[in-house]
């Protein structure tokens, strides 16, 4: 299982704004796609800041979702925003 966590980190309200408007496409997209175990993007108290929660069941998941993204408007849209990620590989023993 691959996870990624961590936030997004706007600059100013309007891209706080830009991803408030382009998330419920990308997440939908992205929970649809083969191999999403789970995918979450909520505002945190800052305004300004997005916590980012995803998993996937393997690199190849998580690697088709980082190419779907990369050519998606989410993807072009909010490029410019501070990513501050961690990712981890490990099984689910749930």
């Amino acid at each position: 299982m691959i996870t990624l966590s961590g936030f997004l980190r706007c600059r100013t309200p309007e891209e706080s704004q830009t991803v408030s408007h382009y998330l419920p496409e990308h997440q939908q997209l992205s929970r649809a796609e083969a191999g999403c175990l789970s995918f979450s993007v909520t505002q945190t108290a800052d305004p300004l800041v997005w916590r980012v929660d995803e998993s996937f069941t393997d690199n190849t998941a998580f690697a088709l979702h980082q190419q779907r993204v990369a050519g998606s408007e989410w993807g072009r849209k909010t490029a410019g925003i501070v990513r501050d990620y961690k990712m981890s590989e490990g099984y689910d023993y749930g």
